[in-house]
């Protein structure tokens, strides 16, 4: 008789060995990879999260051993998908903007109508004290280190009936919106009518006259061909869409103390080349669609806050009833607005 039949344990041993090496070589592996996951394009020109992926890879790569592998255009799923993922670690990194107020409700004070007077008041707030508070806040909640903020831009209203520059000219247009009841409130409170119309559907709804008009930030307004269906723009910026990179916390304790500097650095520049691509997108934008036919209105200073006063209170309200406790949040935010506002 063999003397593998004679002592099984053996066998079950060297097993059990194996497969513990085999189980600890694939996690240092996976250590040394970062799966890096987005919904935008993968284009440097015209993509603030496809510019900002390629800028972290090539930076992360440059300047340690680990690989940076990137998904965009949603090739992992939709933003809330993406964000399950980097929680189960299943995705190192992910890029994200709204979706992220579901998993910590705090994020929804930067949704505040006309809360960024500007964007370098939005870019000097988020990357403030008010910023490292939010990010730590949400460690906490959902296990996902923010490593730097980027930018989806300011939303504008565009429609086909008339020109907009008050409150009143809204009142009975009837506008695409997307199904979060903060975009809701806003719109009602300015007297329009909000229509939660499917995504892929809104072309369609606009040419039939089933909705008068849509919000949007520039780039998406002319990357969709809006010119087409949509005779006026207003730039009222009602809500600055702000962009979290967030990393999976373990996943970032795992790397060394010179990784994690090097992840850090490189996210930085990520966040800041994410939002000049989109500054540059949203201003050539505007050239582009008034070349299309848009009658493009900019609201007063006088008329802005006129949205503003119309707009903020009932979503703050809204807000406050929801956040609970977090509705401290509010408050610092406004304080964080208001101190930046004093340097610009």
């Amino acid at each position: 008789m063999s003397s593998r039949l004679k002592h099984p344990l053996m066998k079950h041993s060297l097993t059990a060995a194996i497969t513990t090496a085999v189980m600890i070589a694939t996690a240092q592996a996976s250590a040394q990879t970062l799966r890096f996951a987005h919904v935008d394009p993968d284009d440097w020109a015209t993509s603030k999260k496809g510019a900002a992926a390629q800028v972290f890879k090539n930076l992360v790569e440059a300047e340690t051993d680990l690989t940076v592998e990137l998904y965009p255009a949603g090739s992992l799923g939709g933003e809330t998908e993406l964000i399950e993922g980097a929680q189960d670690g299943t995705i190192s990194i992910a890029m994200v903007s709204g979706a992220y107020a579901s998993f910590c409700p705090a994020v929804a004070v930067t949704d505040i109508p006309y809360a960024f007077p500007s964007a370098p008041v939005a870019w000097s707030v988020m990357d403030s004290e008010f910023g490292t508070a939010l990010a730590e806040h949400c460690l906490e909640q959902t296990g996902l280190r923010t490593l730097a903020y980027g930018e989806t831009g300011f939303r504008h209203f565009t429609n086909s009936v008339r020109t907009i520059s008050s409150p009143e000219d809204m009142a009975g247009l009837k506008f695409r919106v997307q199904t979060i009841p903060l975009y809701l409130e806003l719109v009602r409170a300015l007297g329009a009518e909000p229509q939660g119309i499917a995504w892929g559907e809104v072309p369609t709804a606009l040419a039939t006259g089933v909705i008068d008009g849509q919000e949007n930030p520039i780039s998406v307004i002319y990357g969709n061909n809006f010119y087409e269906f949509q005779d006026y723009l207003t730039l009222d910026g009602h809500v600055y869409g702000v962009d979290h990179l967030l990393i999976n916390d373990e996943i970032f304790q795992s790397l060394t103390e010179e990784e994690q500097a090097a992840v850090k650095r490189a996210a930085v520049v990520a966040g800041n080349t994410g939002r000049v691509i989109q500054q540059f997108n949203s201003a050539e934008g505007i050239a582009k669609l008034q070349a299309e036919g848009m009658e493009v209105t900019q609201p007063t200073a006088e008329e802005l806050e006129a949205f503003r006063e119309a707009a903020q209170p009932p979503v703050q309200a809204y807000l406050r009833e929801g956040l609970g406790d977090d509705a401290v949040w509010i408050d610092r935010l406004s304080s964080a607005v208001n101190e930046a506002s004093a340097r610009f």
